[in-house]
């Protein structure tokens, strides 16, 4: 039998679905979209298809930013459509509620570089690490524009500096997570000493756009450094995940485009070094970066006949009063034609896939119990669970702390 190179899955969870109307649907619950049991339910759903990960979107704008230019979601503005769904809980917290009642599923929140601290961002994805055994994730996000006002900041911020300020976030946050030795807490109950404070470093990063001492007040994650996933759409992000994450998530449109955009990535990630090896900066000893691992993004509408879910996505842009399209590839068709894409797009360089359910639950059930058992059948995707930390299950090492320990005190 030929070796079957296994597929690495995930989903992306967003309010009823990536698909403006999916809360109009027959099988969705809108009224449980603010509690805790609905986000709980899709992630053991997500779990039960033995998924590396599920990712929870965010913004710290009410409206959703998949709303059309001439139709904002804002409920502040007089041109607001009364048909999108507003509102939302925050992901991390959302994460973090999720965790005690799940085991094995990664725990990716979304959380906005731009207006939070990355003292605070530092704390709770660190905290999700605990609280989740070795399981968080983070996708930084810069801030768009909408959001700037909450904030007293200006809307005409420049792309390109927001993503040079996210990319000092990501540093900040993962100097921050090193600035406690693992063996930090000594708990020593005959001497009294609950802490070796010489195992605890400042930070002492001074950027352009922080000036942060440190140390934490957490200590270091049970995975070290907590996964870093990035959405790139473009050679400056592709730039940014190659400083500054582990998993990037692209949005080709076909083959040859998957082809190009890997090319891209390993482009980026040379110019760094990061390809031959380069010790991550400020790393202790020898320690590497290991290559991102690429996932694709593709929001999916499935269903059992190609007919039915091209039926369904036609209902659902009726009732949005536009057709549903997206940065990535939108896929109508069934399960089985969905895993021949990917198989053919992991053949041209991607490693993972990031799938954005177009409806909940609907094409999340579609993808537990029908694409995900498709791919078992060829030996493709695992029936269990190989590793208990996300890092581990995404073949990541845990990395060493960069800060290099200093004799303890007598």
């Amino acid at each position: 039998m030929a070796c079957v190179t296994p597929f690495r899955l995930a989903v992306a969870l967003d309010g009823a679905g990536w698909h403006p109307a999916a809360w109009r649907e027959p099988d969705a619950r809108p009224q449980a979209l603010l509690t805790a049991a609905y986000w709980t339910e899709l992630a053991q759903e997500a779990e039960r298809g033995k998924l590396d990960f599920v990712t929870f979107e965010d913004s710290l704008a009410p409206g959703s930013e998949r709303a059309e230019p001439s139709h904002p979601a804002d409920p502040a503005d007089p041109g607001h459509r009364p048909d999108l769904v507003v509102g939302r809980l925050d992901a991390a917290l959302i994460a973090a509620r999720v965790a005690p009642l799940t085991s094995r599923i990664g725990l990716v929140p979304t959380v906005t570089t731009s207006h939070p601290e990355p003292f605070h961002i530092s704390t709770a994805i660190a905290t999700l690490d605990y609280v989740s055994s070795g399981r968080a994730g983070w996708r930084p996000q810069i801030g768009r524009a909408s959001e700037a006002g909450h904030f007293g900041r200006r809307d005409d911020l420049d792309p390109a500096e927001l993503l040079d300020e996210a990319a000092d976030v990501v540093e900040v946050v993962r100097r921050l997570w090193d600035s406690w030795q693992d063996d930090a807490i000594i708990r020593d109950a005959d001497t009294g000493r609950f802490l070796d404070r010489d195992r605890l470093n400042y930070i002492d990063f001074e950027g352009r756009f922080f000036s942060v001492k440190g140390p934490s007040i957490t200590p270091r994650p049970p995975q070290g450094q907590p996964v870093v996933v990035a959405s790139a759409t473009s050679t400056p992000h592709y730039r940014f995940a190659a400083r500054s994450a582990d998993v990037v998530l692209v949005t080709p449109s076909d083959e040859d485009d998957v082809r190009l955009i890997v090319g891209a990535v390993r482009a980026e990630e040379s110019a760094l070094n990061r390809l031959a090896g380069a010790p991550d900066p400020g790393t202790a000893g020898s320690e590497t970066r290991p290559p991102l691992r690429i996932f694709a993004d593709l929001a999916v509408f499935l269903d059992d006949t190609e007919a039915a879910a091209a039926a369904r996505k036609t209902r659902l842009d009726d009732l949005a009063g536009a057709s549903f399209n997206s940065e990535a590839a939108v896929f109508v068709g069934t399960p089985n034609q969905l895993v021949h894409r990917l198989q053919a797009w992991q053949r041209a360089g991607i490693e993972g896939f990031r799938l954005r359910p177009g409806a909940l639950p609907h094409d999340l059930h579609a993808i537990t119990r029908a694409v995900v058992p498709a791919l078992q059948e060829n030996d493709a995707f695992r029936r269990g669970y190989e590793a208990r930390s996300l890092r581990a299950l995404l073949g990541l090492p845990r990395p060493a702390n960069r800060y290099p320990a200093r004799s303890t005190t007598p």
